[in-house]
Protein backbone atom coordinates (compact mmCIF):
# COMPACT_ATOMS: atom_id res chain seq x y z
CA UNK A 1 0.00 0.00 0.00
CA UNK A 2 1.47 3.43 -0.83
CA UNK A 3 2.30 5.90 2.08
CA UNK A 4 -0.61 8.50 1.20
CA UNK A 5 -2.80 4.94 1.35
CA UNK A 6 -1.33 3.64 4.84
CA UNK A 7 -1.66 7.56 6.65
CA UNK A 8 -5.01 7.48 6.24
CA UNK A 9 -5.34 4.53 8.69
CA UNK A 10 -8.91 4.83 9.99
CA UNK A 11 -9.93 8.43 8.96
CA UNK A 12 -9.44 7.88 5.23
CA UNK A 13 -11.59 10.05 3.35
CA UNK A 14 -13.58 8.80 0.13
CA UNK A 15 -12.87 10.62 -3.03
CA UNK A 16 -15.15 8.57 -5.13
CA UNK A 17 -18.08 7.07 -4.05
CA UNK A 18 -20.24 4.49 -6.23
CA UNK A 19 -24.03 3.44 -4.61
CA UNK A 20 -26.47 0.87 -6.15
CA UNK A 21 -25.05 1.62 -9.89
CA UNK A 22 -26.77 0.14 -12.79
CA UNK A 23 -25.11 -0.09 -16.04
CA UNK A 24 -26.05 -0.94 -19.54
CA UNK A 25 -27.80 0.51 -22.61
CA UNK A 26 -31.49 0.19 -23.28
CA UNK A 27 -32.83 -3.86 -22.53
CA UNK A 28 -28.76 -4.09 -22.10
CA UNK A 29 -27.69 -4.30 -18.84
CA UNK A 30 -24.04 -5.05 -18.00
CA UNK A 31 -23.51 -4.95 -14.62
CA UNK A 32 -26.05 -4.41 -11.25
CA UNK A 33 -26.14 -2.38 -8.05
CA UNK A 34 -22.31 -1.74 -8.43
CA UNK A 35 -21.37 -0.39 -4.93
CA UNK A 36 -17.77 0.43 -3.81
CA UNK A 37 -15.28 3.47 -2.70
CA UNK A 38 -12.39 4.86 -3.38
CA UNK A 39 -10.41 6.50 -0.85
CA UNK A 40 -8.12 9.96 -1.36
CA UNK A 41 -4.49 8.62 -1.93
CA UNK A 42 -5.23 5.03 -2.94
CA UNK A 43 -4.55 3.24 -6.22
CA UNK A 44 -7.56 1.14 -7.18
CA UNK A 45 -8.48 -1.27 -9.77
CA UNK A 46 -11.38 -2.53 -11.04
CA UNK A 47 -10.84 -5.98 -13.07
CA UNK A 48 -12.44 -8.99 -14.36
CA UNK A 49 -12.93 -10.91 -17.32
CA UNK A 50 -13.28 -9.77 -21.02
CA UNK A 51 -16.51 -8.57 -21.65
CA UNK A 52 -17.29 -7.91 -18.05
CA UNK A 53 -17.51 -4.53 -18.41
CA UNK A 54 -14.84 -2.67 -16.87
CA UNK A 55 -14.10 -0.18 -19.43
CA UNK A 56 -17.98 0.46 -19.74
CA UNK A 57 -18.13 1.06 -16.00
CA UNK A 58 -15.23 4.00 -16.07
CA UNK A 59 -17.11 5.48 -19.24
CA UNK A 60 -20.22 6.15 -16.25
CA UNK A 61 -18.01 6.88 -13.38
CA UNK A 62 -16.75 9.74 -15.41
CA UNK A 63 -20.11 10.97 -16.83
CA UNK A 64 -19.80 9.63 -20.60
CA UNK A 65 -23.22 7.55 -20.09
CA UNK A 66 -25.75 7.78 -17.58
CA UNK A 67 -26.81 4.83 -15.38
CA UNK A 68 -29.93 3.21 -15.24
CA UNK A 69 -29.50 3.38 -11.80
CA UNK A 70 -27.17 4.26 -8.95
CA UNK A 71 -25.36 7.39 -7.88
CA UNK A 72 -21.82 8.54 -8.90
CA UNK A 73 -20.06 10.88 -6.68
CA UNK A 74 -16.78 12.33 -6.53
CA UNK A 75 -15.32 14.33 -3.97
CA UNK A 76 -18.46 15.34 -2.76
CA UNK A 77 -20.16 16.23 -5.28
CA UNK A 78 -22.97 14.17 -7.92
CA UNK A 79 -23.84 13.25 -9.92
CA UNK A 80 -20.75 14.19 -12.72
CA UNK A 81 -22.11 16.58 -15.52
CA UNK A 82 -19.39 17.65 -17.85
CA UNK A 83 -21.56 20.72 -18.89
CA UNK A 84 -21.94 22.07 -15.13
CA UNK A 85 -17.94 23.24 -15.33
CA UNK A 86 -14.15 22.06 -14.72
CA UNK A 87 -14.45 18.15 -13.82
CA UNK A 88 -12.33 17.47 -10.89
CA UNK A 89 -10.76 14.46 -12.23
CA UNK A 90 -8.69 13.62 -15.53
CA UNK A 91 -8.92 10.76 -17.40
CA UNK A 92 -6.29 8.51 -19.95
CA UNK A 93 -8.39 6.79 -22.19
CA UNK A 94 -7.91 3.26 -23.63
CA UNK A 95 -4.80 3.06 -26.19
CA UNK A 96 -3.95 6.76 -25.24
CA UNK A 97 -6.87 8.55 -27.81
CA UNK A 98 -4.40 11.34 -28.72
CA UNK A 99 -5.41 13.63 -31.50
CA UNK A 100 -3.39 12.45 -34.52
CA UNK A 101 -3.17 15.83 -36.31
CA UNK A 102 -2.30 18.08 -33.26
CA UNK A 103 1.15 17.70 -31.51
CA UNK A 104 1.64 16.22 -28.25
CA UNK A 105 2.47 19.51 -26.78
CA UNK A 106 -1.09 20.47 -28.37
CA UNK A 107 -2.79 17.45 -27.14
CA UNK A 108 -1.77 17.94 -23.55
CA UNK A 109 -2.39 21.49 -23.39
CA UNK A 110 -6.13 20.77 -24.93
CA UNK A 111 -8.36 20.58 -21.57
CA UNK A 112 -6.29 23.77 -21.01
CA UNK A 113 -7.29 25.54 -24.11
CA UNK A 114 -10.65 24.28 -23.29
CA UNK A 115 -10.94 24.95 -19.60
CA UNK A 116 -9.03 28.16 -18.94
CA UNK A 117 -7.98 31.15 -19.87
CA UNK A 118 -4.76 30.47 -20.05
CA UNK A 119 -2.83 32.23 -22.70
CA UNK A 120 -1.17 30.06 -24.87
CA UNK A 121 2.35 31.20 -23.92
CA UNK A 122 1.39 29.79 -20.34
CA UNK A 123 -0.34 26.81 -21.60
CA UNK A 124 2.56 25.70 -23.25
CA UNK A 125 4.52 25.76 -20.43
CA UNK A 126 2.37 24.12 -18.26
CA UNK A 127 2.43 21.20 -20.94
CA UNK A 128 5.85 21.08 -21.12
CA UNK A 129 5.84 20.36 -17.53
CA UNK A 130 3.47 17.43 -17.08
CA UNK A 131 5.40 15.91 -20.39
CA UNK A 132 8.53 16.11 -18.36
CA UNK A 133 6.57 14.52 -15.42
CA UNK A 134 5.96 11.94 -17.01
CA UNK A 135 9.12 11.80 -18.61
CA UNK A 136 8.73 13.12 -22.47
CA UNK A 137 10.48 16.15 -22.81
CA UNK A 138 11.50 15.92 -25.45
CA UNK A 139 8.18 15.28 -27.30
CA UNK A 140 6.22 18.55 -27.40
CA UNK A 141 6.71 19.39 -30.86
CA UNK A 142 6.59 15.45 -32.24
CA UNK A 143 3.09 13.90 -33.58
CA UNK A 144 1.66 11.07 -31.81
CA UNK A 145 2.57 8.68 -34.71
CA UNK A 146 6.57 9.92 -34.09
CA UNK A 147 5.61 7.90 -30.43
CA UNK A 148 6.35 4.37 -29.58
CA UNK A 149 2.84 2.55 -27.49
CA UNK A 150 4.45 3.47 -24.39
CA UNK A 151 5.28 7.06 -24.94
CA UNK A 152 1.67 7.51 -26.30
CA UNK A 153 0.45 6.11 -22.89
CA UNK A 154 2.52 8.40 -20.90
CA UNK A 155 1.41 11.52 -23.40
CA UNK A 156 -2.12 10.25 -22.34
CA UNK A 157 -1.03 10.30 -18.47
CA UNK A 158 0.53 13.56 -19.13
CA UNK A 159 -3.06 14.92 -21.03
CA UNK A 160 -4.82 13.57 -17.90
CA UNK A 161 -2.94 15.84 -15.58
CA UNK A 162 -3.09 19.11 -17.07
CA UNK A 163 -5.71 20.24 -14.56
CA UNK A 164 -3.69 19.08 -11.74
CA UNK A 165 -7.08 16.89 -10.80
CA UNK A 166 -6.40 15.41 -7.46
CA UNK A 167 -7.92 11.66 -9.08
CA UNK A 168 -7.44 10.36 -12.37
CA UNK A 169 -8.63 7.45 -14.24
CA UNK A 170 -6.71 5.15 -16.05
CA UNK A 171 -8.05 2.74 -19.14
CA UNK A 172 -6.06 -0.26 -19.91
CA UNK A 173 -2.73 1.88 -18.88
CA UNK A 174 -0.16 -1.22 -19.39
CA UNK A 175 -2.14 -2.81 -22.07
CA UNK A 176 -0.62 -3.57 -25.90
CA UNK A 177 2.69 -3.00 -24.04
CA UNK A 178 6.05 -5.40 -23.87
CA UNK A 179 6.67 -6.32 -20.64
CA UNK A 180 9.28 -3.70 -19.69
CA UNK A 181 7.69 -0.93 -20.89
CA UNK A 182 4.64 -1.97 -18.85
CA UNK A 183 6.88 -2.16 -15.71
CA UNK A 184 7.90 1.22 -16.41
CA UNK A 185 4.29 2.21 -17.12
CA UNK A 186 2.88 0.66 -13.61
CA UNK A 187 6.23 2.52 -12.00
CA UNK A 188 5.35 5.78 -12.80
CA UNK A 189 1.86 5.08 -11.71
CA UNK A 190 3.03 4.40 -8.28
CA UNK A 191 5.26 7.48 -8.67
CA UNK A 192 2.83 9.75 -9.25
CA UNK A 193 0.25 8.24 -6.39
CA UNK A 194 3.44 8.57 -3.80
CA UNK A 195 5.30 11.56 -4.97
CA UNK A 196 1.82 13.64 -5.46
CA UNK A 197 -0.72 11.78 -3.67
CA UNK A 198 -2.47 11.21 -6.92
CA UNK A 199 -5.72 8.84 -6.39
CA UNK A 200 -5.95 6.82 -9.13
CA UNK A 201 -8.64 4.67 -10.64
CA UNK A 202 -7.01 2.08 -12.78
CA UNK A 203 -9.18 -0.10 -15.38
CA UNK A 204 -7.07 -3.34 -16.16
CA UNK A 205 -6.78 -6.88 -16.88
CA UNK A 206 -3.07 -7.16 -16.27
CA UNK A 207 -2.27 -9.23 -13.19
CA UNK A 208 1.62 -7.92 -12.85
CA UNK A 209 0.44 -4.48 -13.24
CA UNK A 210 -2.43 -5.54 -10.45
CA UNK A 211 0.38 -6.96 -7.64
CA UNK A 212 2.38 -3.74 -8.80
CA UNK A 213 0.47 -0.82 -8.64
CA UNK A 214 -2.61 -1.38 -6.46
CA UNK A 215 -3.49 -1.08 -3.11
CA UNK A 216 -7.31 -2.05 -3.11
CA UNK A 217 -9.56 -3.65 -6.13
CA UNK A 218 -12.88 -4.70 -7.33
CA UNK A 219 -13.68 -7.86 -9.49
CA UNK A 220 -16.71 -8.01 -11.41
CA UNK A 221 -18.48 -11.14 -12.32
CA UNK A 222 -19.20 -12.41 -15.83
CA UNK A 223 -22.87 -12.12 -17.44
CA UNK A 224 -23.77 -9.22 -14.52
CA UNK A 225 -22.47 -11.02 -11.84
CA UNK A 226 -21.72 -7.75 -9.87
CA UNK A 227 -18.70 -7.00 -7.78
CA UNK A 228 -17.63 -10.79 -6.58
CA UNK A 229 -14.95 -9.71 -4.84
CA UNK A 230 -12.81 -6.35 -3.15
CA UNK A 231 -9.82 -5.82 -1.03
CA UNK A 232 -6.06 -6.25 -1.23
CA UNK A 233 -5.59 -8.12 -4.64
CA UNK A 234 -2.43 -9.83 -2.80
CA UNK A 235 -4.86 -11.70 -0.32
CA UNK A 236 -7.29 -12.30 -3.07
CA UNK A 237 -5.29 -14.51 -4.47
CA UNK A 238 -6.23 -16.46 -1.57
CA UNK A 239 -9.80 -16.45 -1.59
CA UNK A 240 -12.35 -18.91 -0.94
CA UNK A 241 -14.22 -18.03 -3.99
CA UNK A 242 -13.31 -20.44 -6.67
CA UNK A 243 -14.52 -18.01 -9.59
CA UNK A 244 -12.04 -15.02 -7.50
CA UNK A 245 -9.19 -17.54 -6.71
CA UNK A 246 -9.46 -18.85 -10.38
CA UNK A 247 -9.09 -15.31 -12.06
CA UNK A 248 -5.97 -14.08 -9.47
CA UNK A 249 -4.22 -17.52 -10.29
CA UNK A 250 -4.87 -18.22 -14.09
CA UNK A 251 -6.46 -21.18 -13.72
CA UNK A 252 -9.32 -21.66 -16.26
CA UNK A 253 -12.17 -23.71 -15.05
CA UNK A 254 -12.29 -27.47 -15.66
Amino acid sequence: MSAAARELGEGRERLLEVRGLTIGWGSKVLQTDLTFSVDRGEVFAILGRSGAGKSTLLRFLVGLEEPTAGHVEIAGHGPVDLTAGLPPFGVMFQAGALFGSMTVGENVGLALDEWTDLPPVATAAIARTKLALVGLEGAFDKLPSELSGGMIKRAAIARALALDPELVFLDEPSAGLDPITAREIDGLIRALNEGLGLTCVVVTHELESVFAVADRCIVLGDHGGGIVAEGDPRELRESTDPRVREFFNRRPRS
